[in-house]
């Protein structure tokens, strides 16, 4: 029986490709008879557009019996004789055509009743509304502007296979609305974003993508081959120690929104190449950094969203109340029921991880330990609006330390719904201090820590020559999108994701 079924389903999945072939067989053939006739779609160089479906809809009033020009993708069509129904997609949603032999003419009309759902068209002509009130444009002209050559997904299961979705975003953006909503909003996110720094008296800069020495954050870079120059050059994995440079020259509010690139692996919310903001304002700390972030998040989702109570898979997540403030002790003391300030070194770290089996490595100090408890036992904690201060000096190589307590820096993560939003400092401007942090890092390297900094020489410099008091932040834009979109998987934001090639 088994063996019977499997041999239905390889004669059923061979009848849909020969009817496939022949589908895509009778559409070359349609834009072959169309050439021939002196008619051929791709010859046709513009088409003006005076309105879009939204448009037309959200002002009906102002429009019934006005004449516009419409352009975009054929979704349904109903032939009915001497008359016809289509429904037209085009950049803000859909509309209702109504196409009449008698109001087009006699070959145009014989012409649309040969187009395909895929084709795009150009309608001219009146808008009304249907005898069952539905907001349409009666059409008084077609223009078949292109001539698809493949075939949609079925309307009605639409597009749902994710591979498939990421991989064709163009089909993934035509059949499904509400993707092409996320990116719209998207868009809307990084422009409110500008306004609101840009209002804040901050200049938006642009530094390099290829550098000799890809620091400002622990991860590990793509490297390639710079022929002109026969130098390797890596892509930049941070933004931070070219825009702390600029703070050096004097310009006191910087940003850059921008592509980094890091050589890690692919999940839910990371993604090798992704947009990353960073600022950097002078004479002032993290604390500043903090009310900033605040005021920015509330901002960006009340403009784009029209309301700070955003919802987020089962949450609802409130911008617009104070976000929590707590040191990473007092969280680890919470959640895991640890208090690192009564640990005295790191032997005693390791014996309390191996009780509450936290996995650590050799070259693990208490620093680092305190963090992979926080990891471990503290962030899916963090779902409403946290910021988690006070980080250990082991795993900050760039931040200025808390006078009061040298282990531990000026330091702070926002996190909402368990994921980091951003990750600010005080700045570290000492040079000398910097330059024994480097070496710290390249001894991790030399252990084979490969997401260790490398010391950068023309940076220390840089603050040789002086860097004033500095607050810093960086922030993952993908995830504010995912955050104010709705949406639970980075690749859900990004318009064409990192894909294993279809070719291993």
């Amino acid at each position: 029986m088994p063996e019977q079924q499997e041999n239905k389903q390889q004669t059923s999945n061979a009848n849909k490709e020969q009817d496939i072939g022949q589908l895509l067989k009778i559409k070359r053939e349609k834009l072959a008879a169309l050439q021939e006739a002196g008619k051929d779609p791709f010859k046709i160089t513009k088409y003006d557009v005076t309105a879009h479906s939204r448009d037309i809809r959200d002002n009906y009033e102002e429009m019934e019996g006005k004449n516009v020009s419409i352009a975009g993708r054929i979704m349904q069509k109903r032939v009915m004789g001497k008359a016809s129904f289509c429904n037209i997609q085009d950049l803000k949603g859909n509309i209702q055509c109504y196409v009449a032999r008698d109001s087009i003419g006699e070959e145009s009309y014989a012409d649309f009743k040969k187009y395909d759902v895929g084709d795009i068209v150009g309608i001219t002509g009146e808008v009304f509304k249907t005898k069952t009130g539905e907001i349409s444009v009666h059409a008084a002209g077609v223009t078949l502007l292109s001539k698809s050559l493949q075939i949609l997904p079925e309307k009605y299961h639409g597009l749902t296979n994710t591979d498939i979705r990421y991989r064709q975003r163009y089909t993934d953006l035509i059949m499904n609305e509400e993707v092409k909503e996320t990116f719209v909003k998207r868009s809307k996110i990084i422009s409110a974003i500008r306004r609101y720094l840009d209002g804040q008296g901050f200049m938006e800069v642009e530094t390099p993508m290829l550098v000799s020495n890809a620091g400002g954050a622990a991860a590990r870079p793509f490297e390639t081959h710079f022929n002109a120059l026969d130098e390797d050059v890596k892509l930049r994995i941070s933004l931070e120690l070219y825009l702390k440079r600029l703070i050096v020259g004097g310009m006191e509010r910087v940003y850059e929104i921008g592509r980094v690139f890091r050589n890690e692996g692919l999940d839910t919310r990371h993604n090798p190449e992704f947009t990353l903001m960073e600022l950097y304002q002078a004479y002032t700390d993290y604390n500043g950094m903090m009310d900033l972030t605040e005021n920015m998040f509330r901002s960006v989702a009340q403009e784009v969203c029209g309301t700070t109570a955003v919802p987020y898979g089962e949450h609802m997540i409130d911008l617009g109340k104070p976000f929590e403030r707590m040191t990473m002790i007092d969280a680890v003391k919470k959640y895991a029921g640890v208090d690192f300030d009564e640990i005295k070194d790191t032997a005693e770290a390791k014996r309390i991880a191996d009780e509450k089996e936290v996995h650590y490595e050799a070259r693990h100090t208490k620093g680092d330990i305190l963090n992979l408890f926080f990891e471990e036992f503290v962030e899916e904690h963090l779902v409403q609006p946290t910021f988690i201060m006070d980080h250990p000096v082991e795993i900050s190589p760039l931040t200025k330390r808390k006078p009061d307590k040298p282990d531990y820096v000026e330091r702070f993560e926002l996190f909402i719904t368990g994921r980091e939003m951003c990750n600010a400092y005080s700045e570290l401007n000492d040079p000398i201090d910097q330059r024994e942090r480097f070496k710290a890092q390249e001894a991790l390297i030399a252990q084979g820590d490969e997401e260790a900094n490398h010391t950068d020489e023309d940076f220390l410099n840089a603050l040789e020559i002086g860097m004033p008091p500095t607050g810093g932040i960086g922030y993952g834009i993908d995830r504010l999108v995912m955050l104010l979109t709705n949406s639970p998987a980075i690749r859900d934001v990004l318009l064409f994701p990192t894909m294993k090639s279809l070719d291993k």
